[in-house]
């Protein structure tokens, strides 16, 4: 039972998060002239085991990489973004039209991977009916009828922490299925539902630990090109 958590459409969610790594990464070394390319090199690169990278390719590729030539650059990044859906677009509504949620809603590149965020909602009545971004914010007890409506399977929650459950809910019973969470609570919801959870201060926790120890061993940094 406690596998199924992992798992996201029969693959698990450790490759599903790898994937897009693997496409950036592909997508330069194309930019680069790379026509082939190996799962040794590609793991030496992205620094990860050979036997999972080759593992992770086979999920979304039916071509295996060829001795002493590897995969073609251009197919493989083809059948990842064919894989994680990125040229079917799926709409998405964004609940809290905060400083973080008009950033969301104003930035172009999410398209790219397949997303557009089509409207935004919001609980406090000064900002209703204003646009941004080109969007239009609508009152959030609109959200459930146009969310049905539209046929909006994406939402994104940018609201404050208590009243996130809530909000989740109110897109559950609008039909949608998939939840990206930025507000930092553990969310409730049905069996079919996915939650991707962005907590940004378990992220700064992350980075300020590891600043710490870094200091504390006296390492250097060196800043990548």
């Amino acid at each position: 039972m406690g596998d199924k958590k992992h798992m996201v459409g029969g693959i698990s969610r450790k490759t599903l998060e790898r994937l897009p790594i693997y496409h950036h990464y592909l997508e330069r070394k194309s930019r680069e002239g790379c026509k082939n390319i190996s799962a040794p090199v590609i793991a030496l690169d992205l620094q990860l085991n050979e036997v999972q990278v080759r593992k992770d390719l086979a999920m979304v590729t039916k071509t295996a990489g060829k001795p002493k030539m590897g995969y073609q650059v251009c197919d493989l990044i083809l059948d990842i973004e064919e894989f994680l859906g990125f040229h079917n677009t799926n709409q998405a509504a964004l609940v809290g039209v905060g400083s973080l949620g008009k950033a969301l809603i104003s930035y172009q590149g999410f398209e790219q991977y397949g997303v557009e965020i089509v409207m935004a909602f919001d609980s406090d009545g000064r900002k209703v009916d204003a646009k941004i971004g080109g969007k239009m914010v609508l009152p959030t007890n609109k959200m459930v009828n146009l969310c049905q409506r539209m046929n909006i399977h994406i939402g994104i929650i940018t609201v404050p922490a208590q009243f996130a459950q809530e909000t989740c809910d109110l897109l559950v019973a609008g039909g949608v299925k998939a939840i990206w969470n930025f507000a930092p609570i553990h969310l409730s919801v049905p069996p079919h539902v996915l939650v991707q959870n962005e907590n940004m201060a378990v992220s700064l926790a992350a980075l300020s630990k590891y600043l710490y120890e870094t200091d504390k061993k006296g390492l250097q940094y060196t800043k990548e090109e």
